[in-house]
């Protein structure tokens, strides 16, 4: 599957622009019975390197420019966990460069985890050396997908939109990777709050590099009754976790099931999993 991955994504690499979009063959994809809720997972997955001390910045740092044998494996082992979710969010993905052996992550993430629709957002274009892009991978066939950039004085983040549903009331989750600076992230997340502030079914994920109080409190989100998961739910780092920078906020529409930081040490970031109820009929199924 590698060797034919890295055929392919090789010869759509054509000015450096990597392959994106949803997967083929849906037709071939059955129905799924209706849901009344939808299981989301958001999960920075460092471009598959593996750490696990914070010595490993340093001596595995190499594997940020060049490709390493151990990163397919690493893509293999969170495939097995992306599987069990609906919707999942990703940052730190390679869209298809010389350090991931020209894989565009996303997709590869998406075959090998069987959820057939999938979409990446390419924010900093390097060229062969390195495509930093965020995903979006579902099991759910959404209305509308759109990408933006979002505002800071360097740029290259950005975020992904995808609505479900209703088309009058849609579900609407937004996935994120925010700058480190919070003068950036006042700004990003004012941006992100001009996106969703005429919908009431709304999710925020992804890693916000920053706590919940401090999003919900001192940013423009202070202005939104979304709810967070509890201030104990540290993703990073993932060996020894200690600050809570990965997130998934939600309407109170929305009825949160179960929500927990997953402990799949993979990443320097541990994945957090949501399970929401929606309302009757809003996602819609291949």
């Amino acid at each position: 599957m590698y060797q034919r991955l890295r055929r392919q994504l090789s010869a759509l690499m054509v000015n450096d622009a990597p392959a994106r979009g949803a997967s083929s063959g849906l037709e071939h994809v059955p129905d799924l019975p209706g849901h009344d809720h939808i299981r989301l997972l958001t999960y920075n997955i460092q471009v598959g390197i593996q750490t696990s001390s914070y010595r490993h910045y340093l001596t595995r740092s190499w594997q940020h420019i060049l490709p390493h044998r151990q990163r397919i494996e690493n893509l293999d082992r969170i495939s097995q966990l992306l599987r069990h979710y609906d919707v999942v969010a990703l940052q730190e993905c390679d869209g298809g460069s010389l350090r991931s052996g020209y894989i565009n992550q996303v997709q590869y993430l998406a075959e090998a985890s069987r959820l057939p629709f999938w979409y990446q957002q390419l924010n900093r274009n390097l060229g062969h050396l390195a495509q930093h892009s965020n995903g979006l991978l579902s099991r759910y066939r959404p209305l509308d997908v759109s990408e933006h950039r979002l505002p800071g004085l360097i740029p290259g983040r950005g975020a992904i939109v995808a609505k479900y549903g209703d088309p009058d009331d849609p579900l609407v989750l937004v996935m994120m990777h925010l700058s480190l600076s919070a003068q950036a992230q006042q700004r990003q997340l004012g941006f992100v709050r001009d996106l969703v502030d005429d919908y009431d079914h709304v999710v925020l994920m992804g890693d916000m590099n920053n706590h919940a109080d401090q999003l919900l409190n001192k940013t423009p989100l202070s202005g939104t009754d979304l709810v967070p998961l509890p201030t104990t739910a540290h993703s990073f780092p993932s060996w020894r976790p200690e600050r809570a920078l990965d997130h998934i906020l939600v309407s109170p529409t929305l009825e949160i099931r179960k929500a927990e930081v997953v402990r799949y040490p993979v990443s320097d970031h541990l994945p957090i999993a949501m399970d929401i109820g929606v309302p009757k009929g809003r996602v819609q199924s291949f």
